[in-house]
């Protein structure tokens, strides 16, 4: 089976190739604010940002402090940490927005100070993007996630249908967990899932749908009711992330089925731990987001805006928004 693949305080000078408008700066200091640290994603994106950070130094041969904070599902706590960040002197912000629809306060603050900002992970509305040319997106092509989960479905009905389809009736009967109620990301991972499946020609019939909130403990919680009511009729598990997808293996563990009954359960995002039950043989697919990719690219990107140099470098950039794809993973015999 294959699987695809905080503070630091120092001090450098900028004297580089001498471009108008170029500052010298002392440090650079970069303010994160996540809407939710115990978000698996999210926490390895801020693993593999600290590494990003470390990594830079290393390479310029200065320092950079990196300050997050949890918004903890808030978005006024939100809002107040992005103020705090502008008057401790953040010479650029990052932003993993609670409300994605709800940005207004955010860009007002970062504009009226003129500190740019760098949105990511939770796509905001383009037209607010829009509003000042120093805001930023950094994350990964969401309609291309919901295909790929699609995609991998299909495959696997084609390489083992009879294992899938367990009643024989040419029908696979599906259960959808959904990650946040009017979220972008769960309303086109959740609809391009489905639509490619049926489009690559395999009749499809919802058992039951049910909003999760990204979270494992909802949807194992789901699972559980879901497998009261329909039992062994559930032949597929779609999930919008990994860690509700490894909720509803929790459900199945708790009840002591055994893994050669389980039905297919396909996750997105590629995390460590849903690696790791592909491995195992319990998570049938996941598709890879390149947090660590992401991090990289939106570090770079802090450090260039700080330094006022140029955008050039930033990899996968078009216009303010830069988008990293992602890579399907499924078990295999």
């Amino acid at each position: 089976m294959a699987v695809f693949g905080l503070a630091a305080g120092l001090m450098f000078v900028l004297t580089g190739c001498g471009r108008t408008g170029e500052r010298e700066k002392n440090s650079i200091k970069i303010g994160v604010s996540v809407y939710d640290q115990y978000d698996t994603f999210i926490a390895q994106l801020m693993e593999s940002l600290e590494e990003a950070v470390k990594e830079k130094e290393m390479e310029t041969g200065g320092s950079i402090t990196l300050e997050v904070q949890n918004a903890a599902g808030s978005q006024s706590e939100q809002n107040n940490q992005i103020e705090d960040f502008i008057h401790s002197g953040c010479d650029v912000v990052c932003v993993n927005l609670v409300d994605r629809t709800d940005p207004t306060m955010i860009i007002d603050k970062a504009k009226s100070a003129d500190v740019p900002v760098i949105f990511f992970n939770r796509e905001l509305v383009e037209e607010d993007l829009e509003r000042w040319e120093k805001l930023y997106y950094v994350g990964a092509v969401t309609l291309e996630s919901g295909i790929m989960q699609g995609e991998i479905v299909a495959e696997a009905y084609k390489d083992y249908g009879k294992r899938l389809d367990k009643n024989g009736d040419g029908i696979l009967q599906y259960v959808m967990l959904e990650g946040e109620a009017g979220h972008q990301d769960a309303i086109i991972r959740t609809e391009y899932s489905v639509n490619t499946i049926i489009e690559a020609g395999i009749p499809v019939e919802k058992l039951g749908h049910a909003i999760a909130n990204w979270n494992r403990g909802q949807a194992q919680s789901k699972m559980q009711q879901w497998m009261e009511t329909f039992g062994d009729k559930i032949e597929l598990v779609l999930s919008n992330n990994d860690d509700m997808a490894l909720g509803a293996i929790d459900a199945y563990k708790a009840a002591e089925i055994p893994l050669s009954e389980y039905p297919f359960i396909a996750g997105i995002d590629g995390t460590k731990v849903g690696l790791e039950a592909i491995q195992e043989g319990s998570l049938g697919a996941t598709v890879f987001n390149d947090g660590a990719g992401q991090a990289k690219e939106m570090l770079k990107l802090a450090y260039d805006l700080a330094a006022d140099k140029s955008l050039a470098d930033v990899e996968y950039m078009e216009g303010r928004y830069v988008r990293l794809p992602h890579q399907k993973v499924r078990w295999k015999e």
